[in-house]
This record gives structure tokens, C-alpha cells and sequence, in this order.
């Protein structure tokens, strides 16, 4: 449990405590081992023990689906997302519009700088769910695409 070295009128002592319940404690002093009686209580501190749960990774070790389509492959419909938290400077679109992947769609103010949020699809405006001016959080849906 514990080790200790005590000199005591020159002599020296190496006392490891071996065992403690209640008031009484199994001692050894330079090898030999006693059993002694405390004065008072000592209550034996407990080390917390940390409990984590198990680190699950975000994706799958297996590769058995794919994850992202080939550039080549063209997107279509869906939503647009904020990146970020910020307000709305400017929208670049209206309902009806077509758009081609890349077309700038919004310009967002996050942390006083300008962040052009352009489509990462194409298709056609189905509704546009903020306005100049607004504040958006992360996620927030901004464009959806048909």
C-alpha cells in the first residue's frame, strides 16, 4: 500500500503499511510485520476510478458503400446548409433560377469576414429559406434544390 522511511533517535525504519481496516493496521518495519492499533479512524482514501465510454470511429472500416459520388457524376436536388454561423449579406438567387455547380448562391458574414457559399449541385431554386439580414446557425438549411 504505502511506504515510508522514519528515523527515529538515529535509528532508521523502512514501514510499508501493509493493510488498514477500522482502527487496526498490519505494518512491516525492517522486514518484520506487526499488527497495531491506531488512536483514531482512518478512513482509507479511494482513488476515483474513470469510467470512458469506448471511441466509436465516424466511419466504417469496411468500404462496403460508397461515400461520395465521382466528379464526374452530376448532383442534382437537395439542400444547402450553412458552414457556419453568421448573417446573411446578400442572396444571389431567386426561385426559379437554375443553377450550375459552383454558382455563387449566398454571401455569409462569419467572424467579420465575407464567405461566398456557392451550389455543390445542380437543378433548379425550389424555395430559399432566408433573407438579407438574417442569422443563421450551422446546418441551417438555407436553399432547397429540386
Amino acid at each position: 500500500m504505502k511506504k515510508f522511511k522514519f528515523t527515529i533517535k538515529g535509528n532508521q525504519y523502512d514501514v510499508d503499511i501493509l493493510n488498514i481496516e477500522d482502527n487496526i493496521a498490519e505494518v512491516q518495519v525492517n522486514g518484520n510485520i506487526y499488527t497495531v492499533e491506531v488512536d483514531k479512524n482512518i478512513q482509507q482514501t479511494k482513488t476515483p476510478i474513470l469510467v470512458r465510454t469506448p471511441a466509436v470511429p465516424s466511419t466504417d472500416v469496411e468500404k462496403s458503400t460508397q461515400k461520395t459520388s465521382s466528379p464526374s457524376f452530376t448532383k442534382s436536388g437537395g439542400t444547402i446548409k450553412s458552414p457556419l454561423p453568421g448573417a446573411i449579406l446578400n442572396v444571389h438567387v431567386k426561385v426559379g433560377d437554375k443553377i450550375t455547380m459552383g454558382q455563387r448562391l449566398i454571401t455569409l458574414e462569419a467572424m467579420k469576414m465575407e464567405n461566398n457559399i456557392d451550389s455543390d449541385k445542380e437543378g433548379k431554386i425550389a424555395s430559399i429559406k432566408v433573407k438579407k439580414g438574417d442569422n443563421v446557425m450551422e446546418g441551417d438549411i438555407l436553399i432547397v434544390i429540386e
